[in-house]
């Protein structure tokens, strides 16, 4: 069984910060990707970024140049540094782990950034 579970979520004003976090739990030998993903209210879920076993970071568009992604050194925890955040950046923000070929998504948390 495996666990994802966000955290780190909350209510910021337009050019703030926020870091989010992402444990994986339970039998999670074998985790090859944890990403992030974002959904907004009424919108399809958009990738963010993602990081790979021994891999460079990967981003999406709306991330590239103002979010961090990185993983802890065990390697079951990812993070997201959130920086200079705008209105249409407030979403729900889920993790992602692709774990021996199966995936798992945790319940999200909210970002919202209020103008």
């Amino acid at each position: 069984q495996v666990q994802v579970m966000e955290s780190g979520g909350g209510l910021v004003d337009v050019g703030g910060s926020l870091r989010l976090s992402c444990a994986v739990s339970g039998s999670i030998w074998g985790t090859r990707v944890m990403a992030w993903y974002r959904q907004a209210p009424g919108k399809q879920r958009e990738f963010v970024a993602r990081m790979s076993d021994g891999g460079s970071p990967d981003y999406g568009d709306s991330a590239k140049g103002r979010f961090r992604v990185s993983r802890g050194r065990a390697q079951d925890t990812l993070y997201l540094q959130l920086s200079d955040l705008q209105p249409e950046d407030t979403a729900t923000y889920y993790c992602f782990a692709s774990v021996r070929g199966h995936d798992f998504w945790g319940q999200g948390t909210q970002v919202t950034v209020s103008s």
